[in-house]
């Protein structure tokens, strides 16, 4: 399992190094001048070139790939142009409201889908079956952004049920002590139960638009990964043994139908940090989906390269940890590594 994971680290380091190769390139190659943008519409050309040249713009894109190198070996993902913090910094601070948001997100969407798609398998053409289809379906029609806008109009604007979507507290509390963080877990920490309530009602409605985003694609693989694990031999062997449907579904089918829908869950995982940019931006979520999305208007390169290149690294933590889970639920993983 050790030699699994180490090759699993070397392979990532090629990756790694195309994501900052690509990342540097796009962003250059992108329409907007940031000298242009940060010295206004009223300034002449020769204050533009001067910016350009302090911004260092000015020089070959190899000299400025090879100084963005040197800074990100030695930890310095630079600065952001627009709110002069180090790009490391907003990030750091950023990171744990998506992480947050994302994690709750697909844990509901696991605690649905899972039981769901299972039901729907021991139950093909019932009505559970049925209604699997359908939130399958719709889960997969709608787009993410348009989710969290008509969550917010019903419960917000038309029912009145849901705060204000805009950020992670009521204007009313202010922010507990960073312990890990998680609002949710910090507010629990510092004992105040206000805030915690307050935490998570900011936290429901951008939480059902990710669920209902990675609900559909969880509950689909487990429906016919359970479909295909239920109809074969060694199934009807312990059905023909006498064991009851809960042993024979839980013990012998589920586990042997998990490998195909962990595989699910790392690609779900990957789609949710993708559609946390939009909506970050529907609920003001001050996360790094955000942060990212306004240094691309604003034509800010060092952030830009600093979020993809943490969605990268978080991408290949994600799939070592997919690579553990497989050597934990089938043994043969463990023989090959």
């Amino acid at each position: 399992m050790l030699s699994l994971i180490a090759k699993r680290l070397a392979f990532a380091i090629p990756s790694l190094i195309g994501v900052v190769i690509v990342t540097f390139l796009l962003t250059r190659a992108l329409p907007g001048d940031p000298a242009a943008y940060f010295a206004g519409p009223a300034a002449t050309k020769e204050a533009v070139e001067q910016i350009r040249k302090k911004l260092g713009f000015d020089k070959p894109l190899v000299e400025q790939f090879f100084r963005y190198t040197v800074d990100l070996a030695h930890g310095d993902l630079g600065s952001s142009l627009t709110t002069g913090q180090p790009v490391a910094t907003e990030i750091r601070n950023r990171l744990p409201a998506s992480a947050e948001l994302t994690l709750l997100g697909l844990l509901v969407s696991v605690a649905i889908a899972l039981p769901l798609g299972v039901l729907a398998a021991t139950r093909p053409g019932s009505w559970i079956d049925h209604t699997c289809r359908v939130v399958t379906t719709a889960g997969v029609s709608l787009p993410v952004f348009f989710t969290g806008l008509v969550l917010v109009y019903v419960f917000y604007f038309r029912l009145g049920w849901s705060p204000a979507p805009l950020g992670r507290l009521d204007v009313f509390y202010s922010a507990p002590n960073a312990v890990t963080g998680f609002y949710l877990i910090d507010t629990l920490i510092a004992g105040d139960a206000e805030a915690f309530r307050s935490a998570l009602s900011q936290l429901i409605l951008p939480a059902a638009t990710l669920a209902i985003f990675s609900l559909a694609p969880i509950a689909r693989m487990t429906r016919a990964s359970m479909l295909q694990v239920l109809s074969s031999e060694f199934v009807r062997t312990a059905r023909a043994s006498g064991l009851s449907p809960a042993t024979v579904t839980v013990t012998y089918a589920f586990r042997n139908a998990m490998l195909p829908v962990i595989t699910t869950l790392s690609m779900v995982f990957s789609f949710l940090l993708g559609a946390n940019v939009l909506v970050e931006k529907v609920f003001a979520w001050p996360g790094i989906g955000s942060y990212a999305v306004e240094a691309l208007i604003a034509s800010d390169f060092a952030p830009v390269q600093g979020f993809v290149l943490t969605m990268a690294v978080m991408y290949v933590l994600l799939n070592l940890v997919i690579d553990i889970l497989y050597g934990v639920i089938d043994p043969r993983v463990r023989l090959e590594g």
